[in-house]
């Protein structure tokens, strides 16, 4: 398709965007002043990959269900770091540690959002930054919503580097970890990727009770008099779960693969 035939697919998506109740293809050749005949050779393309669909009575286009698919993801995180904000904040203010929120992407922890004390010296991460599955209490939480053979996908053994003696570096003890973590609902990275660090998290469900994010909270054990990791992963699970309900998740069993 050459560029100007993609310009012209904009022009049509952009203009039945303002029209709900759809266009007949002599209205769509009028207002973007194209022929009848090049119009209905983009809309075929955009129809067969369901971007618009078409109304018989009356015999209209309309903006399809591919595009609920392409931005979901986006809409979920928007809403997703909208809903979540309160319960971060608390959850800072309980703990007195950082606060992070993630999503899965593309096999990788997405952080997508982070609370911390305005004091705070230590730069843990920034937004957008990606960390390992296998190693981080995040991406235990968020391969808890995945079963088993979705793990062996995931993640690849060859990629498992060891940070420190504590990494977990083959598929299938990460598997049995992955199990402790889905019955106890919440993970733990015991100085996994660096020491002196230690980090629990629980994952976030939806309406569908699906895994859809991970909240965590992470402590530099030099600075820490004793052992708050059950006060933490307490906290951290009450968080958790407050933010699944604002996600429309409501108490049932969630799903795993």
């Amino acid at each position: 398709m050459s560029v100007q035939s993609i310009d012209r697919t904009f022009d049509i998506l952009e203009l039945l965007s303002h029209f709900e109740s759809g266009l007949s293809l002599t209205e769509i050749s009028e207002k973007i002043d194209l022929p009848k005949s090049t119009v209905h050779r983009l809309l075929k393309v955009l129809r067969d990959r369901n971007y618009i669909e078409k109304s018989d009575s009356p015999n209209v286009y309309r903006l399809g269900l591919a595009f609920i698919e392409l931005c979901s993801g986006l809409l979920n995180s928007l809403e997703l770091k909208t809903e979540a904000q309160v319960y971060l904040r608390k959850l800072m203010q309980q703990t007195g540690q950082v606060v992070f929120l993630a999503i899965q992407q593309d096999g990788e922890v997405v952080y997508i959002d982070k609370t911390e004390k305005h004091n705070e010296i230590r730069d843990y991460c920034f937004i957008g930054q990606r960390r390992p599955l296998y190693c981080t209490a995040l991406g235990k939480s968020l391969l808890t919503g995945c079963s088993d053979d979705e793990i062996r996908e995931i993640v690849d053994p060859a990629a498992m580097s060891r940070f420190t003696d504590n990494t977990i570096t083959d598929v299938e003890s990460l598997i049995r970890e992955i199990h402790i973590s889905r019955e106890r609902g919440y993970s733990v990275d015991n100085e996994e990727v660096e020491l002196g660090m230690k980090c629990v998290s629980a994952p976030i469900l939806d309406y569908r009770n699906m895994v859809i994010a991970a909240v965590s909270t992470s402590w530099d054990l030099c600075y820490t008099e004793a052992d708050v990791t059950e006060r933490n992963a307490r906290l951290v699970m009450e968080t958790a779960r407050s933010i699944s309900l604002r996600m429309g998740y409501r108490g049932r069993t969630p799903v795993y693969g």
